[in-house]
This record gives structure tokens, C-alpha cells and sequence, in this order.
């Protein structure tokens, strides 16, 4: 394979059944997702194992990946689906009960994301981070689609890491003010926006 290939390339390549696209894809991924995974579980062990479990699915669910949506996008939510399930068993396990867990953030398969459901819920979030101005814009989707610290993306794009959390926070809020004008269904039961807008 050759060194320049694009992310879309590498998910077309996996497609097929390349290992070497996987692993490059891997390379890039890995370690955001287990510190996304690390926040939720708050275990190194669990958190291992859950990134396993979320890159095994990535891998069996390869014919299914649409190489217009991020695939970053595609691992940090089925990491967040994943890392709960792990939570559910263990409170389970306990025997502990929580009478207000919000339905609906689980699902039974966890082996991947209803295609469509997800879909839409990238859909409604990405019309959202279009409307932020440009600066605004890069900075969440380096920050919450590829996983990058804000440290790395103050230093990418010459800016101060006060600059970048300040350019979060309200990027935050004009994404909810957006999906709660435009989509006010969604705005509670959303996992994509629950997710990527979680610790801003």
C-alpha cells in the first residue's frame, strides 16, 4: 500500500479486507478513543478491552462504514455505547439499581450502531458544526472527531489552549441552541450529540 492514502482509501481498502488499511486506521485512532473510553470507565483494564471490542467490531462491521462520515466519529460513539454496557453489567454485577438510567443509550447488539439511527444522528450534528464559523468548526472536529488534545490543536492552529477550550464551550452551545431550533426531538435523546458534546 502506499504511504499517501486518504482515510476514505484506507476505509475502501479495509472494504476489501485489507489488514494494513485496518491497522493504519488503528494508528490513527487508537489512543483517543481509549482516553475517550478511560473518562467513562475510569479503568484501564475495562478500558482495554472495551477498545478491542470497539476496533473487533470496527473490523466485522467493515463492508457497513460509508466513507462519507468520519470514521472517527463512527469509533467514538460505538466506544461510548460499548463503555456503557460495561458500566450496565458491572452495576448489574453489584446488584446496585439506578432507577433514572436513561433508556435507550444501550443497545442489545452492541457489536455496532443501527445503521440508519446513526446515520441521522451524524446527519443532524454535523449540520450544526457547519453553521460555526470556520476557526470554531476546525477546532471541534479536531478536537471531537479525530480525537486530538486541545494542546495539539492550539499548537496546529497557532492558537492559545484557553483559545481552543473557549472555542469548545461555545461551540457547544451554538450546537444545541442549532439542534434544539431545527431539531428540538432530538436534543435529549441524541447519543451522537451526547456524546461528542460531553466534557467540553
Amino acid at each position: 500500500m502506499k504511504n499517501a492514502l486518504t482515510e476514505i482509501d484506507e476505509i475502501l481498502a479495509m472494504a476489501e479486507g485489507d489488514v494494513k488499511a485496518f491497522n493504519l486506521l488503528y494508528q490513527r485512532y487508537h489512543k483517543p478513543v481509549f482516553a475517550n473510553i478511560l473518562k467513562l470507565v475510569d479503568n484501564r483494564e475495562l478500558a482495554t478491552e472495551v477498545l478491542q471490542d470497539v476496533f473487533l467490531a470496527l473490523w466485522q462491521n467493515r463492508y457497513k462504514i460509508k466513507v462519507d462520515r468520519p470514521v472517527g466519529g463512527w469509533l467514538f460513539v460505538v466506544s461510548y455505547n460499548k463503555s456503557l454496557n460495561i458500566l450496565r453489567s458491572r452495576l448489574k454485577e453489584s446488584l446496585a439499581y439506578v432507577a433514572d438510567y436513561p433508556e435507550g443509550l444501550c443497545v442489545e447488539d452492541d457489536t455496532a450502531i443501527e445503521e440508519e439511527i446513526f446515520a441521522t444522528q451524524m446527519q443532524i450534528l454535523e449540520e450544526a458544526v457547519d453553521e460555526l464559523p470556520r476557526r470554531k468548526r476546525e477546532v471541534f472536529k479536531m478536537c471531537r472527531y479525530e480525537g486530538r488534545s486541545r494542546e495539539d490543536v492550539a499548537d496546529f492552529l497557532g492558537l492559545s489552549p484557553q483559545s481552543v477550550n473557549d472555542y469548545l464551550k461555545q461551540s457547544n452551545k451554538s450546537i444545541r441552541e442549532y439542534i434544539a431550533r431545527q431539531y428540538p426531538a432530538y436534543v435529549e435523546r441524541t447519543l451522537v450529540l451526547t456524546f461528542f458534546l460531553m466534557n467540553l
